[in-house]
């Protein structure tokens, strides 16, 4: 299965619904809180050109938002 990571905050209904997704498909993913890691929010800027969340990151693809269409496809769901 692909790696993937997500950038997200605690406070972010988009981020817990994919946080939800990734539970119920059994995907491990690494989260990464950017309200309070200033390195992991800057890699967000870098990789996404913005400061929304969440931005997922599945195999090197970058997903802005919960998109879930696309992630599932992605990770051949």
């Amino acid at each position: 299965m692909k790696k993937v990571k997500m950038y997200s905050t605690p406070t972010c209904g988009y981020c817990n619904l994919a946080k939800d997704f990734f539970d119920e498909n059994n995907v491990p993913v690494e989260v990464f809180d950017v309200s309070i890691d200033e390195k992991k929010r800057q890699e967000l800027v870098d990789k996404s050109g913005q400061m929304g969340v969440p931005v997922i990151e599945i195999g090197g693809e970058i997903v802005v938002g919960f998109d879930q269409a696309r992630i599932s496809d992605l990770l051949g769901l």
